[in-house]
């Protein structure tokens, strides 16, 4: 799928290693929505402290780090040449750590229970380390690195930076260490999981997919060899600073104008592609890119917390565009592949799996939330944000469904029809 050789079976992993992981963050998807939206209807008492801090990890580790780490399992054979021993055994260890983990810190946050924020810290940072950890050593161990490869090596560093950091506050929340740098670390933590985590990994993946995907030319060499490595040396300066007690403001900025060119530029080869077919894909990385240029200028010129919190939307908007992007690519390939490679005739063709009309359905719906949301970040308005997480829980579903019904697709080809052996 991405490498320039070709992909063999023995290369991927099992089917159920990455669907693990995106039906996982689909459910919790729904479970935000839920949570908004029941809270919207002032059905959940709770502090504005508690509820924000559930929300952006319910969003950040229930969602991304799920979608990202189940792409990750298939992307690192493909992309890396990295091969995962026994991948089936330790992306169930993983997950199940990272669910369970997840809930722990629900209760921690609503609860303030020291006991819970102790077994968030066990539970969720073994978890979240152990898979990173695993898929960072391996990535080490390349000899020859491309673009990609490299840049994933960078946006792990990020994410086991950015895990310890979480360890570290929630035994200080729970009482169980002092940390008198907590505002640093904090900031250093949100730091490296939206520009070092999230944004690195999507820039790595995009250097070889936009290309292989949709067939564009090639991004700039100076982008593709130094983008990455900079902004990851930006972060690491950025958390000196903090913690050096200097204003690091001016970090921000070049980080932001960073990504507003490569932003500017991916969307540039999108529109140069050399197969401009409709593509509900295109129109969501069109879409993610954007909302990275929106995000960052609101960063930069954004002297207000309302103006801050609508760079924070966008910034959502813009990440869970990639995600829906990747997942509606990724998910009919490989059930046409894993089929095709057991010998089944009859695996179905890529729009068979899921069709593309019904991504296109998924990317209005996605638009809609985020105009909605911003609307009502504008003017305030109830019944806005009613619907708007309304839509959101919509749309997670339409996911959901539309994931397990591949899988149903799957499992029925294999049940129903006989594989010709190579």
């Amino acid at each position: 799928m991405f490498s320039q050789g070709g992909l063999s079976l023995e290369q991927a992993p099992p089917l159920s290693v990455v669907l693990r992981f995106f039906i996982s963050a689909s459910v919790f998807g729904l479970i935000l929505g839920l949570f908004l939206l029941f809270s919207s209807l002032d059905f959940i008492p709770s502090t504005q402290y508690s509820f924000d801090l559930t929300i952006i990890h319910i969003l950040a580790l229930g969602v991304m780090a799920s979608f990202m780490l189940g792409a990750m399992f298939q992307m690192l054979p493909v992309i890396a040449g990295v091969v995962i021993k026994m991948p089936t055994k330790k992306a169930m260890v993983a997950h199940i750590l990272l669910t369970i983990g997840i809930f722990f810190q629900i209760g921690a946050f609503y609860s303030s229970t020291p006991l819970l924020y102790l077994l968030t810290a066990i539970v969720l940072g073994s978890g979240l380390l152990y898979v990173s950890i695993l898929m960072l050593k391996n990535i080490i161990k390349i000899k020859d690195h491309s673009s990609s490869s490299k840049g994933m090596l960078f946006a792990l560093s990020s994410f086991v930076i950015v895990i310890t950091l979480g360890v570290v506050m929630l035994l200080s929340l729970g009482g169980y260490i002092n940390s008198s740098s907590f505002s640093q670390i904090r900031e250093a933590h949100y730091s490296f999981a939206l520009f070092g985590w999230i944004s690195l990994l999507i820039v790595s993946i995009s250097f070889q997919v936009i290309e292989m995907f949709y067939v564009t030319p090639k991004y700039p060499t100076i982008m593709s060899k130094y983008l990455v490595i900079t902004i990851f040396s930006l972060l690491g300066i950025k958390t000196i600073m903090l913690f050096s007690l200097l204003n690091s403001q001016i970090i921000d900025i070049l980080i932001s104008l960073l990504f507003i060119i490569y932003a500017t530029i991916t969307i540039h080869r999108l529109y140069k592609r050399r197969r401009p077919t409709s593509d509900a894909t295109v129109w969501f990385w069109r879409l993610g890119m954007s909302l990275l240029i929106i995000s960052m200028l609101i960063f930069i010129l954004g002297d207000n917390i309302d103006i801050d919190y609508l760079g924070y939307i966008t910034f959502i908007g813009f990440a869970l565009s990639i995600v829906f992007a990747m997942v509606y690519k990724i998910v009919p390939f490989l059930v046409w592949f894993h089929l095709s490679n057991q010998g089944y005739m009859e695996a179905p063709m890529m729009h068979d799996v899921i069709h593309p009309q019904k991504a296109k359905i998924h990317f209005w719906l996605h638009l809609s939330i985020i105009s909605l949301w911003i609307i009502n970040i504008l003017f305030s308005i109830p019944i806005i944000e009613i619907i708007a997480n309304t839509l959101l829980t919509l749309s997670f579903g339409w996911l959901l469904y539309h994931l397990i019904n591949a899988i149903k697709k799957y499992r029925y080809i294999q049940k129903n029809y006989d594989s010709i052996e190579w």
